[in-house]
């Protein structure tokens, strides 16, 4: 059986509200009708009946004394109801309403020598105030339901707005926008009460700034760092190179080169980080510039071209993305490794382990490597910083057969002829 599922607006923090306001509207002018009913009702009913049981004692003195009968009395009068002709006769009196000729009618009857005497009193006016006062009441709560309505939606919808404000901020920050802010004016004055709202966007925007300061400090430690490490570097690796021939010398010189490697890794993670980096854009065959990363790298690894495509991008970040995935599927794969081109998207694949699962759940973190001891974990760091940067979306997978594949997606550049004259347009898969 298919579970019902509302639409999503119902789930709004305004249609709940709206739903609840007039269900306690509806239940309070409910519960305050039926008693202002009850109690005007009761009311006309017991004069009425104080009425027709006055007269009823007028009719049966005269009646007992031999005059002749009122106007609307008589002994067994049609129309009178058989309920409260057989409480007369039993010798007691009482009242009922009922209709009479299509006119709603006050009965009061007693009992006279074994039959019943009756009297009639119009009830129709009593009748039509009740029914007024209940057109009135039912009414009335319809206005102050609309009125409640009208002023619960707007107090409700300023404090929505407030919130989804709030959540827009959020999401910025978690996409890298650390200068966005709430700025809610109740939390820039002391003086003025501050509601939930405003607290939540208080402590939000003290969040940020606590975090915008922390990735600020961090960033200048980086680049301080690699900035300083790199004099000492290039002296070291003078002096290495000075080291007679053997086995000693390669040992220094390698590692020399990994701390300049990583080094510059650092100072490309601090920059991307500081968001100053700027593209160099032009138009490239993708299927050329991965054959030449490729033979750059010096590895086995195969090409496949499915479809070519020309796409507008900065060459040299777009061979950095590319050279880093290619190392990666070797340093932490199995071979053999594949680039595929298929128009604007490239995929790195291997036949390996694949993809950690903190790596496919919340992307490549740096100087995590699995206890492998190749590399500092920072290549898929500066693939995905680049990635964005030349305006591409970098996904990591792992194919259902095994093995890590990593997914580059471009904008292709299409060309097409306008007025005679060839014209370029990039175009997103």
């Amino acid at each position: 059986m298919r579970r019902l599922r509302l639409p999503r607006w119902a789930a709004t923090l305004t249609w709940k509200a709206a739903v609840f306001i007039t269900v306690m509207c509806c239940a309070l002018a409910a519960m305050l009708g039926a008693l202002v009913h009850v109690a005007v009702t009761r009311q006309t009913v017991d004069q009425a009946r104080e009425k027709a049981l006055g007269r009823l004692v007028d009719v049966t003195r005269a009646y007992e004394a031999g005059e002749p009968m009122r106007p609307h009395a008589d002994v067994d009068p049609p129309g009178l109801p058989r309920s409260l002709r057989e409480l007369a006769v039993d010798g007691k009196r009482g009242t009922m309403v009922a209709d009479f000729r299509g006119r709603p009618t006050m009965w009061a009857a007693g009992p006279a020598d074994g039959r019943a005497i009756a009297v009639r009193v119009d009830y129709t006016l009593s009748a039509d105030t009740i029914t007024g006062l209940d057109q009135a009441i039912v009414g009335s709560s319809v206005l102050a339901i609309g009125a409640t309505l009208l002023v619960g939606a707007f107090a409700v919808t300023r404090v929505t707005r407030r919130l989804h404000l709030t959540a827009q901020v959020a999401r910025r920050i978690s996409a890298g926008d650390l200068d966005a802010r709430v700025n809610d004016p109740r939390t820039k004055d002391p003086s003025r009460p501050q509601d939930e709202v405003a607290t939540v966007s208080g402590a939000l925007d003290t969040m940020a700034s606590s975090l915008q300061g922390k990735l600020l400090s961090e960033q200048r430690f980086t680049a301080d760092v690699a900035h300083e490490l790199r004099t000492p570097l290039t002296g070291l690796s003078a002096a290495a190179e000075l080291l007679p021939e053997g086995r000693p010398a390669e040992l220094v010189r390698d590692r020399v080169r990994a701390m300049r490697s990583l080094t510059e890794d650092l100072l490309e993670i601090s920059r991307l980080d500081a968001g100053s980096e700027t593209v160099d854009l032009d138009v490239h065959e993708l299927a050329h510039l991965a054959e030449r990363v490729v033979r750059a790298s010096a590895t086995d690894t195969e090409v496949r071209v499915v479809r070519d495509a020309t796409v507008e991008t900065d060459k040299r970040r777009l061979e950095r993305v590319l050279g880093n995935l290619v190392a990666n599927a070797h340093n932490h794969g199995q071979p053999p490794v594949v680039l595929t081109v298929d128009g604007g998207v490239v995929t790195v694949g291997d036949h390996g382990a694949g993809y950690p699962e903190y790596l496919l759940e919340h992307g490549p973190q740096r100087f995590r490597t699995d206890g492998s001891s190749k590399g500092h974990g920072l290549g898929l760091t500066i693939a995905v910083g680049q990635s964005a940067v030349i305006g591409a979306e970098l996904r990591f997978l792992n194919a259902p057969e095994g093995g890590a594949v990593a997914r580059l997606t471009l904008p292709e550049y299409i060309q097409f002829a306008s007025d005679g004259e060839a014209a370029a347009q990039p175009c997103a898969e």
